[in-house]
């Protein structure tokens, strides 16, 4: 169970989407504190400069969803470990040629 767990979800133009996305990208790239707005408030977390990275994406009923999920611990260490990449192909989808 989580110690604490914030959930939002609305619809948004794929402009909106994009500009969000520049936002935390920006945020990510400068320094340790990103705000993330939330609503009609903002979140303000810590981000050290290594952090997990998890994209999934998943077709099913005709309906497409794309995950990015980032990670990172909150105890600060001296010897964080390096970045790890990993891939992970859990379904091949196959589209008809020709279409």
């Amino acid at each position: 169970m989580s110690d604490v767990e914030v959930s939002r979800e609305e619809l948004l133009t794929r402009a909106d989407v994009a500009e969000r996305l520049a936002a935390l990208a920006a945020a990510l790239a400068g320094d340790e504190k990103v705000e993330v707005a939330f609503g009609a408030t903002k979140l303000e977390l810590h981000v050290p400069d290594e952090v997990r990275c998890e994209l999934e994406i998943e077709v099913d009923d005709g309906e497409v969803e794309l995950e990015i999920e980032l990670k990172w611990s909150l105890a600060r260490s001296a010897a964080a470990p390096a970045a790890k990449t990993r891939t992970a192909a859990t379904r091949r989808v196959r589209t008809p040629r020709g279409r």
